[in-house]
């Protein structure tokens, strides 16, 4: 299992990725100070990674119109993201820290919202998470893949920090290394000529699926259920295929996962076929967040989750209370458990009390 800092998801695993692309780009700001001093003829080092690619072919942007020609002059920090992916989510309070901390000097922070799910290419849906998760720098949205295919990209989250005159200078791969990446934000205003005041770098303080995972107990990976991602079904819980089937459940080893109750199970999701049905994983991590929506807009599907066959009580995570119970409003990811205490191996059981839920990943932290 991948440790904290470079940890991303990518279309078909969690891999741990190299916190810059160029090994240069590192050596630069571990040499760089808190506050670069500035000047005509100050560099920071960073190497020249190519130009910005054009983030012509979404379609649509939030918060603001699309843009291109209005980026000149300004050092530009492009995140990659999509809104169900909790790399992805443990990132956000920093992208909204660094773009307001440095709007003034120059610095735009644009998010590109590259769907992974079909759910995700979902307007209505992105629109909710953007609200949700309180970004009001521009977005644009890629459920095309034409920024995405620009980029070259190929996880997420990843970041593409550009200088005032169009130059790509670093690739920042994953979550973590952010003081390392404010770093390089500070050194491109200075090339421009608008160093920032020395001071502490931005420290927020997230709660909920937001906040920073606990590295040192995670001793479990993200996990999908639809069948085109699937690892680590229970022995004696063979997939069925695009087709309704009786599933009874078996009995799970660490990091192993099994259906009960009447599901479909397609490419990315297992859909829930009648009320009663649940799915139980036995994990070891602080967190536990599972990916679920309801099977149409204005549904609403109740749940309760069991932690080793009690209700979770402080062991609760933000989107239940401590008797477990929960309800699937919209498809997103939702914290289910967040251990008080010392952070142990137990068994997870979520039953839905409703028909129509859909499950997609469960992810950790």
């Amino acid at each position: 299992m991948p440790g904290f800092q470079g940890i991303l998801r990518r279309p078909l695993r969690w891999l741990a990725g190299a916190a810059l692309a160029a090994a240069a780009a590192g050596a630069a700001w571990s040499a760089m100070p808190p506050a670069a001093a500035g000047g005509a003829d100050f560099r920071s080092g960073l190497p020249v990674l190519g130009p910005l690619p054009p983030l012509d072919g979404a379609v649509t942007w939030l918060n603001s119109p699309a843009l291109g020609a209005q980026l000149r002059g300004k050092v530009v920090l492009v995140d990659f993201w999509t809104y169900s992916c909790i790399n992805c989510i443990r990132t956000l309070p920093y992208l909204r820290a660094w773009a307001q901390k440095y709007r003034e000097q120059g610095l735009v922070v644009v998010g590109v919202h590259t769907p992974e799910f079909e759910f995700e290419q979902d307007l209505a849906n992105v629109n909710k998470a953007v609200a949700r998760f309180g970004i009001d720098y521009p977005v644009a949205v890629d459920s095309d893949r034409r920024i995405w295919t620009a980029f070259r990209n190929n996880a997420w989250p990843v970041l593409y920090i550009a200088d005032a005159r169009g130059q790509l200078r670093a690739r920042v791969v994953g979550e973590g290394n952010y003081d390392g990446t404010e770093r390089i934000i500070q050194s491109l205003l200075a090339e421009a000529g608008r160093p920032v005041p020395a001071g502490a770098l931005a420290a927020p303080r997230p709660a909920g699926e937001q906040a920073a995972p606990d590295a040192a107990h995670l001793r479990s990976g993200e996990t999908y259920l639809g069948y085109a991602q699937a690892s680590n079904v229970a022995a004696g819980s063979r997939l069925v295929r695009d087709a309704a089937h009786d599933y009874a459940r078996s009995e799970v080893g660490l990091n192993e996962w099994s259906l009960a109750g009447n599901w479909t199970v397609g490419a990315e999701r297992a859909r829930l076929n009648g009320a009663g049905g649940g799915i139980v994983y036995r994990f070891s991590a602080r967190d536990l967040h599972l990916v679920l929506g309801p099977a149409g807009a204005g549904q609403r599907i109740r749940f309760q989750v069991r932690i080793d066959g009690r209700a979770p009580g402080p062991d609760r995570g933000s989107d239940i209370d401590a008797d477990g119970n929960g309800v699937i409003t919209d498809t997103r990811l939702y914290q289910l458990v967040r251990q008080a205490g010392a952070v142990k191996e137990h068994l997870f059981e979520i039953r839905f009390l409703d028909a129509g839920a859909s499950a997609f990943a469960f992810t950790f932290g």
